[in-house]
């Protein structure tokens, strides 16, 4: 059982984010910010839109079909491949 659980906390983990409020006068930030980067590559189909982020940390946050955000370093090669496609469909959604 206790193995389990520390299975599902880490699934939990991946998807860990911080809420960014703006203080008067501030420029409008995000609602979520990455904390943490995910190391699992999801299927590339799944993503529908990305944002590209410096603080608190350098990642890129994939959003998928179903809404869910997931935070990865922009250094990976396959996520590169991933905002291209992701680009891509946008570009032909509005020709």
């Amino acid at each position: 059982l206790w193995l389990n659980m520390n299975i599902v906390l880490t699934a939990f983990d991946i998807y860990l984010f911080f809420p960014l409020l703006g203080s008067i006068g501030s420029q409008p930030m995000r609602k979520y910010s990455c904390v943490n980067l995910s190391r699992l590559q999801p299927n590339i189909q799944n993503l529908v839109s990305y944002e590209k982020q410096k603080v608190p940390i350098n990642a890129i946050m994939f959003i998928t079909t179903k809404g869910i955000k997931i935070c990865v370093s922009p250094h990976q090669k396959w996520v590169q491949a991933a905002i291209r496609k992701i680009d891509q469909k946008r570009t032909i959604k509005h020709k």
